[in-house]
């Protein structure tokens, strides 16, 4: 039998087969400097917001998705242990009294009566099942490693609600702020249309010019509404993120030119393998399905039982605790599945199953991580190139707008050149923004890839917060 054990519950453990590269396009290429680049824990305080670390420090606290995720980790914990009772023994205390009368019918004489009899009984019960196979131990290990899953799906949470609290913050700010063009831009254009209609009365502009201006001026009006919908709903997203109502929610905000953009580098390819939680969570999942895999095996293999009991019985409660009123009982049990209908191939086809889709799940895991990470250097570097080049382009439509409005002062140019100049204005101002606001949402997303936010230590302790 031994050797047949020893064949069902060899099986080797499935390689990941992962191509590793040795930097990151645009990453440090000085190994010592990439080695020093793992973010810090409190990476969000780089940005050199007072309220926005308030925001976040309060969402990691209060964040209903953490707490379910917390939750999660009990609930893990319960079942690895209850999974690990298999691997003790079981004992009952057991104790009973009865009373009984025969039947007087059955008494087979005449004047026979039934008699009646006492039983009194207490015992311990004691069995337990020999893992000889490791079958037992290989479903607590699965449950274990399922525990350190929901401890890095814990960190996966966290992270996410840290950055979904900075992008929405992020946003508020840029709401904010194309909210101050946009008002900028109306006082700018009803300033035109002044002017204009100052022409018109001299007699040297037409109805035709004015229309056109005011069009100018209502649009940038009706461009305020939605801006303000955009900030009051991301205003709502943060009193989410930290489980408060709206009402009772307060963010300032302010503007993205105070926002200080940290320097971000990405360290070494390898080190997301120990810094993204995700990664470890997937790397757990796949070892608890490799152990149930080991589980299923051992279930074609026999199982032994041990039971036994002992204590006292006896008719009369006075001699119940005397010693010619023990009783014991001692038994062994093996059972050999023979036949079940193909239960036992199926469970263990199914664990295969599994294990080899949490084998490709690691697998993505692993090379979306990559991804993530190129995906966010290129960001920043387009995002940086992007914000760079818009400037310009506002500091020459500004100056395009400012000559064009003293030329009109002087009455020197035509209506369709200064609104084309106020439109072109009004439009590199707001890109402004919006690139001013991809710059930082690349900045955030680059610590997320890293997966900035966390110790990547293990994780046994039952503190989860």
């Amino acid at each position: 039998m031994l050797p047949l054990g020893g064949c069902l519950l060899s099986g080797d453990k499935p390689d990941p087969a992962l191509d590793i590269p040795q930097a990151y396009d645009g990453g440090p290429k000085n190994p010592a400097l990439a080695e020093a680049a793992v973010p810090a824990l409190d990476w969000w305080r780089g940005f050199r917001s007072k309220e926005l670390t308030e925001v976040i420090e309060e969402a990691r606290q209060a964040n209903l998705d953490i707490a379910a995720a917390v939750a999660r980790i009990v609930q893990a914990d319960a079942t690895a242990r209850v999974t690990g009772a298999a691997l003790l023994p079981t004992v009952d205390l057991n104790g009973s009294a009865e009373h009984s009368r025969s039947s007087q019918s059955l008494g087979g004489g005449s004047g026979g009566g039934g008699s009646e009899h006492d039983l009194l009984s207490t015992s311990l019960t004691a069995s337990y099942e020999i893992d000889f196979w490791g079958k037992n131990r290989a479903a607590l290990r699965a449950d274990e490693q399922t525990a350190v899953a929901k401890r890095y799906d814990r960190e996966v949470v966290g992270l996410a609600t840290v950055v979904a609290t900075a992008n929405a913050y992020f946003q508020v700010l840029a709401a904010q702020d194309r909210l101050r063009v946009a008002r900028e831009n109306i006082a700018s254009a009803s300033r035109v249309l002044n002017l204009i209609q100052q022409r018109v009365n001299a007699g040297t502009a037409s109805a035709l010019d004015t229309a056109q201006q005011e069009s100018l001026v209502n649009t940038q009006r009706a461009a305020v509404p939605p801006l303000e919908q955009t900030l009051k709903q991301n205003r709502n997203a943060l009193a989410v993120l930290i489980a408060r109502p709206p009402e009772r929610v307060r963010i300032r905000g302010g503007s993205l030119r105070s926002i200080t953009t940290p320097r971000v580098t990405p360290g070494l390819p390898s080190e997301l393998l120990a810094q993204r939680p995700d990664i470890r969570e997937a790397e757990a999942n796949l070892a608890a399905a490799d152990a149930n895999v080991e589980n299923a095996r051992a279930q074609f293999l026999p199982s032994i039982k041990l039971t036994g009991e002992g204590g006292y019985q006896s008719a009369i409660l006075r001699t119940l605790l005397r010693p010619e009123s023990a009783f014991y009982t001692a038994a062994a049990g093996l059972t050999q599945p023979i036949f079940d209908g193909a239960r036992l191939q199926g469970n263990l086809d199914l664990q295969k199953g599994k294990q080899d889709e949490l084998l490709q799940i690691y697998r993505k895991a692993v090379i979306s991580a990559f991804s993530d990470v190129e995906n966010a250097l290129d960001a920043i570097r387009q995002t940086t190139l992007r914000q760079r080049l818009q400037g310009d382009v506002v500091t020459s439509s500004r100056r395009a707008f400012d000559i064009s409005e003293q030329r009109l002062n002087q009455g020197t140019i035509d209506l369709v050149t200064v609104l084309q100049t106020q439109q072109t204005l009004y439009q590199a101002e707001d890109a402004l923004v919006q690139a001013r606001l991809a710059h930082v949402l690349a900045v955030v997303s680059l610590y997320q890839a890293l997966g900035g936010g966390w110790l990547p230590k293990p994780l046994e302790t039952t503190d989860a917060r």
